[in-house]
């Protein structure tokens, strides 16, 4: 009978000893839970492995921890998140299926990591993601239709990554993606088609990378373009028509700090509704006659080897203007 006793103790610490560690039901050691659970603060606390939370957790902060890596069916039993942090967590690779069975997730932040590969499945079961951030990690390549899961992508961070080129049906299935950053990249081109899946974008961030050439056929199917980031590329000339399949939606163009010499005349073919342009610091000496830039109301464009000319005469700033945000020093 004593040996009996033993053996049935000895079976309830192991089924006890896990639950500890944050068994679901349970507060995971190390962690801060409030509201019955749902929502679950593990921020810097030294973990190592994902711990173990409740159906009912909503929010789980895992930020500041050393975990390394994501193993398959760690989140099985958290089926009800709608929010998971894993920002700083020294993440080197999303695996396939790593989120397998959060068809509630909304949220996921895996930015400031050390990821540089994400598998082919690793978005697998986001349905429901509308909100995904990777920005701060050292992803060099995307899988075709690597998104494609995500049909409810809204904002998409990448920005700050090694990717080097973008190629068609990497957004396939995110047809809902309506924010698109991916500046501070490695990218030298945009190939055709690669935003074709993406249509409804309305800003998209591409500046500081490495484009030569303005990638017009690339964005031609892009239609509601509200902000255009491309400041930052070594970009020499803009062409004719260059934001016309979206100029009656665009606000915002940012195109400061590049190498840029000119626009052809008819560049800004189809933009009426810019109120936001910057053109400084670049090599411009004069700007489209076809295009009326007084109307602009933030407009800068200093540090430019401009040729006074009457063109530009009524953009000369005769006095201090009651906008801040607005330059027109040339």
């Amino acid at each position: 009978m004593r040996c009996v006793s033993w053996l049935l103790l000895g079976t309830c610490l192991l089924v006890l000893g896990p639950a500890v560690q944050g068994a679901p039901g349970q507060c995971p050691s190390l962690c801060h839970c409030h509201g019955d659970l749902q929502h679950v603060i593990c921020d810097g606390v030294g973990l190592k492995k994902i711990p173990q939370v409740s159906d009912a957790t909503r929010l789980l902060n895992l930020q500041r921890n050393n975990l390394g890596h994501i193993p398959t069916g760690a989140f099985t039993e958290s089926k009800g998140l709608i929010s998971l942090h894993m920002q700083h967590c020294q993440l080197r690779e999303i695996g396939s299926h790593a989120f397998k069975g959060l068809k509630k997730l909304i949220y996921l932040y895996l930015s400031n990591n050390e990821i540089s590969s994400v598998k082919p499945g690793a978005f697998e079961d986001l349905t429901e993601l509308t909100y995904l951030y990777l920005d701060g990690n050292q992803i060099g390549d995307l899988a075709k239709g690597i998104f494609s899961p995500m049909v409810n992508l809204f904002i998409l961070q990448l920005n700050d990554n090694k990717l080097r080129e973008l190629r068609p049906g990497t957004f396939a299935g995110a047809k809902d993606l309506r924010w698109l950053h991916m500046s501070g990249n490695e990218l030298t081109a945009l190939q055709p088609g690669s935003l074709d899946d993406v249509e409804n974008l309305a800003i998209l961030h591409l500046d500081r990378n490495r484009m030569s050439t303005y990638p017009g056929a690339a964005m031609s199917k892009l239609r509601v373009v509200e902000e255009l980031a491309l400041g930052g590329n070594p970009m020499r000339s803009v062409p004719d028509n260059a934001f016309q399949s979206f100029g009656r939606y665009m606000e915002k163009l940012h195109l400061g700090n590049m190498s840029l010499e000119k626009f052809s005349d008819g560049a800004f073919t189809g933009v009426t509704a810019i109120k936001s342009l910057h053109l400084d610091n670049n090599r411009l000496r004069s700007l489209p006659k076809s295009f009326e830039f007084g109307s602009i109301a933030n407009l800068t464009l200093a540090n430019n080897p401009w040729s006074c000319t009457c063109q530009l005469a009524p953009l000369r700033r005769s006095e201090p203007t009651s906008e801040p945000t607005s330059d027109r020093s040339i």
